[in-house]
């Protein structure tokens, strides 16, 4: 256990230290939701009803639209009616003849989180025009999961996000997730059940995480493609913040209360994580709290509830009870 725990101490989630010491980026809250950046339109409404918006200039602008998509950024920009801070441009690929012209257009701009889709290799990045940007490498190909330690360490990234869709295309394959017929056949066949990822993207899905930690970066989950599936949203939502991923991404804004829901910690998450920073603050060693030794995984856990609370409280979406909400808090 650590005895040097203090109540100064601002801890972020376990595995996350930069290297630098220095405290990673966070997203403002666990909900990011897909904007088309040739649909200007629809910004101001995505960012109302999340906690980012992410204004897509690659999959979200059709071919002719491009340059359009972009001018429709640089006046959102110099409109000022959207945050900084809540903002996330995806730009085209590295390899695509429109990646420089997005940079450009967003250097007179204050967007500075850039998310870069199918990155493998990100030594390009190195002396962009955006050299204060905060780079969300989205691994989505079967050479930028083979990459993700370089990836996860390139000094630009802040974040790693991942999708299945692209990588499971890029495999030859034609679902990534498994069919309501599929069904689990005890002692041989499949090991996933209907609804859920097949193995590549489960396995890609874990690897994202462990390298966002091991770099000291954080992770954001993919995207639920079944728009109309709230059930099935929560629930990968409600694993992906008890596994460790910080966001989850969402194309529809349909899908932005069940996730903020499943990132909400419970009332009695909330009356632990307060009892534990409590006594945080009146012990310099490691204590008890209701019967359990608290040390500083603990504590880490802890500011993270704590800090989801307030990001829950500011989204004014309804908070879970007890019963509807799965996170892990006490070991």
């Amino acid at each position: 256990m650590n005895n040097t725990l203090n109540s100064t101490q601002t801890a972020p989630r376990p595995g996350t230290e930069a290297p630098t010491g220095k405290a990673p980026w966070m997203p403002a809250g666990p909900a990011l939701l897909f904007a088309p950046a040739d649909r200007p339109e629809r910004f101001q409404k995505a960012a109302e009803r999340s906690d980012m918006v992410i204004l897509d200039l690659e999959d979200g602008a059709r071919e002719e639209n491009k340059a359009q998509a972009r001018e429709n950024i640089r006046a959102i920009a110099r409109e000022g009616s959207l945050d900084p801070e809540r903002v996330i441009v995806r730009v085209n690929p590295l390899d695509s003849p429109h990646h420089a012209e997005d940079m450009r257009a967003l250097q007179g701009t204050d967007f500075r989180t850039i998310m870069v889709p199918k990155a493998e290799d990100l030594s390009a990045l190195t002396g962009s025009v955006l050299e204060d940007a905060r780079v969300i490498a989205l691994v989505e190909t079967p050479l930028g999961v083979i990459n993700l330690p370089n990836i996860a360490n390139h000094p630009l990234v802040v974040a790693l996000f991942w999708g299945a869709e692209d990588l499971t295309a890029a495999l030859g394959g034609t679902s990534s997730r498994y069919g309501a017929d599929e069904i689990p056949t005890p002692g041989g066949g499949l090991s996933g059940h209907p609804g859920g990822y097949r193995e590549v993207p489960r396995v890609t899905r874990a690897l994202t995480l462990l390298h966002a930690a091991a770099a000291g970066k954080v992770a954001i989950d993919s995207i639920h493609a079944n728009t109309s599936d709230t059930d099935g949203a929560h629930a990968e939502a409600t694993d992906a913040a008890a596994s460790g991923f910080v966001a989850t991404a969402a194309i529809h804004p349909g899908l932005v209360a069940s996730i903020r829901n499943a990132y909400a910690p419970s009332d009695e998450q909330r009356t632990w994580a307060a009892k534990v920073i409590e006594g945080a603050a009146k012990n310099s060693g490691a204590f008890a709290v209701d019967g359990h030794m608290i040390d500083a995984p603990l504590l880490r856990q802890a500011n993270m509830i704590h800090r989801r609370a307030q990001a829950a409280s500011r989204s004014g979406e309804p908070q879970p009870t007890a019963t509807t909400n799965t996170q892990t808090t006490q070991q």
